[in-house]
């Protein structure tokens, strides 16, 4: 396989006065967002394609693909000899994209195929105007992925997703059963109700203060909004990124992907928005569907010792299914796959070939 696939450029979108003032005001262009994917991915040692994948309405999806098999990756030129079991999708999570996977490609691609691709409004996939109803932003979502297995010619996939990442895989799953074989949800956000009575005192003052004025703006506005403080800001806020890939950069890297990931157009950004409600619980709660995915997928949490995010939904749910998997990686927060990536990468190996003996034995 190339390193480099050949890459279709991306039909312009339509102007709005976002995107003609976003460029003067914040230090970023797509061409800036491609630069840092390429800083990151360099990191990469296993040979991948990489390409734009073009769905309906001109839109398209940013697509890394690793294969065991020597040839590049086209959607027009399916695989002759597909290797066993189906291929590893990653999703990845709100204001993410395909190179945060950096330390975990190697690994995961070591036993077959493996695609990583930009959700639909993120990263360098195109960002549409999505619906405002939360309903609608995530069948957007999900038509989107579903359009872009039927191009890249997938007949069934695992689906792993991280944080939003995670509740589309769910939810494609609920749409979408005879496509997904096995699915995992690392750190999934939005699974669990919000309660009917919070407890706002347990809510620091400030932070209900800050949710009251931002409430009307996207969740990483505020970057945006800082122009060309931005990058500075990203380095300084999330400084633990710089901790969390130190064992590959020891420099801006990371910090530049973000922030050239998050100052553009905040398509799928507000589509997220408008699938919350305040202090980011989920409109449409994945908690009380999930119990519907059928019992012949294999559902597995991956959850972080140090997150913030609830296991709770993971443990409910293996209540009714005790065929439910749930890995905690040891000193790992919200982004497992980054802080513990050797522990993370074993675990879904572990669990992908766990999926793959189950498929054997129902065979026989």
């Amino acid at each position: 396989m190339r390193r480099m696939a050949e890459e279709i450029e991306p039909a312009n979108e339509q102007s709005s006065w976002m995107r003609s003032w976003l460029p003067s005001w914040c230090p970023t262009s797509p061409s800036q967002l491609k630069d840092a994917e390429e800083k990151m991915l360099k990191s990469v040692k296993r040979p991948f394609s990489r390409q734009h994948v073009r769905i309906s309405n001109d839109n398209y999806l940013w697509t890394v693909a690793f294969s065991t098999h020597p040839q590049p990756f086209s959607p027009s030129c399916p695989q002759p000899h597909a290797p066993p079991g189906p291929p590893l999708v990653l999703l990845h999570g709100i204001g993410g994209g395909v190179a945060l996977w950096a330390q975990n490609l190697d690994s995961l691609s070591g036993s077959g195929p493996v695609y990583a691709l930009d959700l639909l409004g993120f990263g360098r996939s195109s960002r549409p105007q999505f619906s405002s109803d939360p309903e609608g932003a995530e069948e957007q979502f999900l038509a989107a992925l579903e359009e872009w297995r039927v191009k890249v010619g997938l007949e069934e996939m695992v689906l792993l997703g991280h944080n939003l990442g995670g509740y589309l895989s769910a939810a494609y799953t609920l749409k979408h059963p005879h496509r997904v074989k096995s699915l995992l949800l690392v750190e999934p956000w939005g699974f669990p109700a919000r309660p009917e009575n919070p407890n706002h005192n347990s809510i620091p003052v400030w932070i209900r203060a800050i949710g009251a004025v931002m409430s009307p703006f996207n969740p990483l506005a505020g970057l945006r909004l800082a122009g060309p403080l931005g990058p500075m800001l990203v380095q300084t806020i999330r400084s633990d990124f710089k901790q969390k890939y130190s064992s590959v950069f020891d420099d801006n890297t990371v910090s530049d992907y973000i922030y050239h990931l998050n100052a553009q157009t905040p398509s799928g950004e507000t589509a997220f928005k408008n699938m919350t409600i305040p202090y980011g619980w989920a409109t449409r709660p994945m908690q009380e569907r999930i119990g519907q995915v059928q019992a012949d997928i294999p559902i597995s949490f991956i959850y972080g010792s140090r997150s913030s995010i609830d296991s709770n939904s993971g443990y409910a749910l293996k209540k009714t299914r005790p065929d439910v998997e749930i890995t905690v990686i040891r000193g790992a927060g919200h982004y497992v796959f980054a802080d513990q990536p050797d522990d993370f990468n074993q675990a879904v190996l572990r669990i992908l070939a766990g999926t793959e003996r189950r498929n054997e034995d129902e065979e026989q």
